[in-house]
């Protein structure tokens, strides 16, 4: 009897206190998505290079001008014109030898053609001795700038055209994803070649041509998300407290969606350089001199079968460029989905 008597005691428990104690801290949603995207080194890695290429190309337009790199001296094209890499004499394929068209030994073709010793291009030159190099940070600058350009155009149109089609609903949403689906129906590339031709060349009138019609994917995305958000417990509180359509769109559906567009806008940066790239290879680009990366292929597709280094340099910078996107894209994707977190 006396045993039963005494108190229990649990074990394993320090109090009501320590049952309490929440063991994790409170995140916030970005904090949140933040540290599942750290988790992704692919994304983190592409995540740099996208910020240091960025840094690179607003640093460059201060050391690189585009005059600099459109300059050449036409009395000296034949010294200056078609040097392959060169670094140093020591290291391979970055000497300046090169096998010249009908020959079947390599040579010095920096010696053979009497460039100064003091003169070396990392990256080569073109046929009218241009530098490579510089001619591909131009090129990267120009691309980088339509594709941002274009990408503000989706962002605007495509988010404010989702909103509207996702609050009003109804009718209004039937006949407003009717017309995206007759835009979608035409393929891009045609229309894009078509206000090119329209519009004609030069950076101003291609990046209208890309952004007008790069923003149907985005809208449609917002759209779904503010279908599924506007029947939410807080923007029914928000109606019933008064709010305007307007500020409930701006304080609640936009923070909401955030992440869909800064995953829909990472993957469609890579689409309009690629968009860029087509219409320069197709002269409907950038006027020349001025040099893209769709220029600067389309340059080294004439002399692939002599020179392939002239389109090799800059097919890999445009490679690399998309890849890196893409791949923070995905990164960012898998962050801001509650589901694929491993907690």
């Amino acid at each position: 009897m006396e045993n039963l008597n005494k108190d229990f005691t649990l074990v394993g428990s320090k109090g009501s206190d320590s049952t309490e104690k929440i063991a994790k801290p409170a995140l916030s949603f970005f904090q949140d998505a933040w540290r599942r995207f750290k988790k992704n080194k692919v994304a983190l890695v592409a995540m740099w290079i996208i910020a240091i290429t960025l840094a690179f190309s607003v640093i460059s337009a201060f050391v690189v001008p585009q005059s600099k790199a459109n300059y050449f001296n036409p009395n000296k094209s034949q010294v200056y014109g078609n040097l392959p890499p060169k670094l140093s004499g020591d290291l391979p394929f970055w000497n300046g030898e090169f096998k010249a068209p009908g020959s079947t030994e390599r040579t010095d073709v920096y010696k053979s053609q009497g460039v100064p010793e003091k003169d070396k291009y990392v990256f080569g030159t073109d046929k009218y001795g241009r530098s490579l190099a510089k001619r591909t940070i131009v090129g990267l600058r120009i691309s980088l700038i339509i594709a941002l350009a274009a990408a503000l155009i989706d962002l605007v149109i495509g988010v404010t055209y989702g909103i509207i089609s996702g609050w009003m609903g109804g009718k209004v949403d039937m006949v407003m994803q009717r017309i995206i689906e007759i835009i979608q129906s035409v393929p891009n590339l045609v229309v894009v070649t078509m206000l090119a031709l329209l519009l004609g060349q030069g950076i101003s009138s291609i990046i209208i041509a890309i952004g007008l019609f790069a923003w149907t994917g985005m809208a449609r995305q917002v759209r779904n998300m503010v279908l599924s958000y506007k029947e939410r417990d807080f923007v029914l509180a928000s109606k019933t407290l008064g709010q305007s359509t307007w500020k409930i769109a701006v304080k609640h559906l936009l923070p909401n969606v955030s992440g869909v567009i800064v995953v829909q806008i990472m993957f469609d940066i890579p689409s309009m350089i690629m968009y860029e790239a087509v219409l320069s290879a197709i002269n409907l680009g950038v006027k020349p001199p001025t040099s893209s990366l769709g220029t600067l292929i389309n340059d080294g597709i004439a002399s692939l079968q002599f020179y392939p280094f002239q389109l090799i340099i800059p097919a890999v910078v445009l490679s690399v460029l998309s890849l890196t996107f893409i791949f923070f894209g995905d990164g960012l994707r898998d962050a801001f989905d509650p589901r694929a977190s491993e907690d």
